[in-house]
């Protein structure tokens, strides 16, 4: 019995990521962007608490139903043929169950909220079911990823100020542009597995221009982040932050230079530190 649990414990934690924590680190940052920012600085405990929880349960149900749509080609895919749905770890139907599960954790979260906040969740919910979806019927999944990845900035400005000014979807539009870039180089990884088995990306669309439209998205992003800390007024640490996140955009680009597998990996990973140092210029501004 205790060998079932653990074997169960261990699919679970494979599926909603557990063990591979970026995608909560990519979603949780910009997150605190917008919740430090709608707050004037440090916000109430509970939404601390709300959103922190929010990001992670959002993100561990976002890759149950990942998986759940790609498990017929998840075998066919170097990276991904060890997932607990191919593997046989877990059944559609226990994933699809965890998956209601987190749903309904997250409702839980959403409901301590005000009503415009709690409609604006249904949108995160359908973009985030949508997501795994759309890699069969657009070339531009990432943009759908951009968005569920970016629409709890709106819900942190409608729970903090009561309404979603400029800022916010100024925020919204860079965090867009942001998953988009960093998402094409996780898509470069699986590109010549996608091309096989008929999955689109932008990194097959944008081709051989890839490197160089992630390069264009990437400025984009500093440049509105900067008109963003332009209109807030804010100083030199968060201008100091966004000159370092242009640094390590430069890196990356290095990374991906040759196109190689584990070395486009490798530059999706350090997105982790791009968020972060943008997040600390932000609380350094409202020290």
């Amino acid at each position: 019995m205790l060998n079932k649990l653990s074997h169960k414990w261990q699919a679970v934690k494979q599926i909603t990521r557990m063990d591979k924590p970026i995608g909560t680190y990519l979603l949780l940052w910009p997150t605190y962007w917008a919740l430090w920012i709608a707050s004037d600085g440090w916000p109430s405990f509970h939404l601390l608490i709300v959103f922190s929880l929010g990001v992670f349960v959002m993100r561990s149900a976002g890759c149950v139903i990942n998986d759940f749509a790609d498990r017929k080609i998840d075998g066919k895919v170097k990276r991904t043929q060890n997932r607990p749905l191919v593997s046989g770890m877990m059944t559609t139907t226990e994933a699809i169950n965890l998956f209601g599960l987190l749903i309904g954790i997250a409702l839980g979260l959403v409901l301590t909220l005000s009503w415009p906040t709690i409609y604006l969740s249904v949108v995160a919910l359908v973009l985030a079911s949508l997501y795994p979806f759309m890699k069969r019927y657009t070339q531009m999944p990432q943009l759908v990823l951009g968005a569920a990845f970016s629409w709890g900035m709106i819900m942190a400005f409608s729970e903090a100020q009561g309404e979603v000014p400029v800022i916010a979807w100024l925020l919204f539009a860079a965090n867009l542009m942001w998953t988009v870039a960093y998402d094409t180089m996780y898509a470069m990884v699986d590109r010549d597995d996608d091309l096989q088995i008929g999955v689109k990306s932008t990194a097959i669309l944008f081709n051989s221009y890839d490197k160089r439209i992630i390069g264009l998205l990437q400025v984009m992003v500093i440049a509105t982040l900067w008109t963003v800390g332009d209109m807030l007024a804010f100083g030199w640490p968060y201008q100091l932050s966004l000159v370092v996140a242009a640094g390590l955009f430069s890196y990356q680009q290095l990374l991906i230079s040759n196109r190689e597998r584990e070395a486009c990996f490798q530059a999706f990973l350090h997105n982790h530190w791009v968020g972060m140092v943008i997040f600390c210029g932000i609380l350094v501004e409202y020290l």
